[in-house]
């Protein structure tokens, strides 16, 4: 089997690196846990659900179907792990410390996606508790 295109371990590492539990991609796409978890271990998926999935991570399908664990440390280990003597190389990683977007934008952002995403759930509760009145 090939492992290096099995999409669906490629979204569970993708969901974990964006500290997302399997519950609340499932939430999020109004299936079950349990699904999130079939869907995570086949290795190919239909093109509509990677299009919603991709959505949901804040990816493109194309970022889920190219995702490259060991490019994400590489890129991770050559910006925060640079033991070079050379000060040019030392500079040139110390850019990447400097975002080019308003992290104040980005907080108030991720605050609202959060917000939302506590809505739905509570929408959600309230469904499932008129279902049992």
């Amino acid at each position: 089997m090939n492992t290096t295109n099995h999409i669906g371990r490629k979204i569970s590492r993708i969901r974990e690196l964006r500290g997302m539990k399997q519950e609340a991609l499932a939430s999020e796409l109004g299936v079950s846990q349990q699904t999130v978890s079939n869907i995570e271990k086949h290795p190919a998926i239909e093109t509509d659900l990677l299009i919603q999935v991709a959505h949901i991570l804040g990816v493109t399908p194309e970022a889920i179907e190219n995702f490259s664990e060991e490019a994400v440390f590489n890129i991770i280990n050559n910006t925060y792990n640079n033991t070079s003597s050379d000060n040019s190389t030392l500079v040139a990683s110390s850019v990447n410390y400097f975002p080019t977007f308003n992290t104040a934008d980005k907080i108030i952002e991720l605050y609202e996606r959060l917000l939302d995403a506590e809505k739905t759930k509570v929408e959600y509760l309230e469904k499932l508790m008129n279902k049992k009145e």
